[in-house]
């Protein structure tokens, strides 16, 4: 199953040439990136992993390709995303993220139903890979 978060989630991975084209159209906005890791990409878990610091001063796609490649190296079985943030309404809003690094298995959620009151049903994602501990869950078991 493929996680499909952020701005180009139903296209195919981007080669780092794609993803450098990402960084410049961000940097040519004034949207400061960031670098951000995870091994529970539930649709719920917004707050990742922070690799460094924003990057508020770099300029060159150069400099934020290599962040993102130190992180791949890091965590190479950990999802890892960009973010570029824009403060442009008075407040730091989310301009664009995307998935730049995936586990080479993505084994996927499972939906829980649960019959509630009134006749009312609930449901509930579980991400597979939560039940193994975290720093083991996309190694070869």
């Amino acid at each position: 199953m493929r996680i499909t978060q952020g701005t180009f989630s139903y296209l195919p991975d981007f080669t780092d040439d794609e993803i450098k084209a990402q960084i410049n159209y961000a940097l040519e906005h004034g949207w400061p990136l960031s670098v951000e890791f995870t091994d529970d990409p539930h649709p719920r878990n917004t707050y990742w992993e922070m690799w460094g610091l924003p990057m508020f001063d770099l300029k060159d796609a150069a400099g934020v390709l290599l962040e993102v490649n130190a992180c791949r190296a890091a965590y190479p079985n950990s999802y890892i995303r960009l973010n570029a943030y824009d403060s442009g309404l008075g407040r730091q809003t989310t301009a664009l993220s995307f998935i730049v690094n995936r586990p080479a298995e993505e084994p996927g959620f499972r939906l829980e139903r649960a019959e509630r009151a009134d006749r009312r049903i609930g449901y509930t994602t579980y991400a597979y890979a939560t039940e193994r501990p975290v720093g083991q869950r996309y190694e070869a078991p």
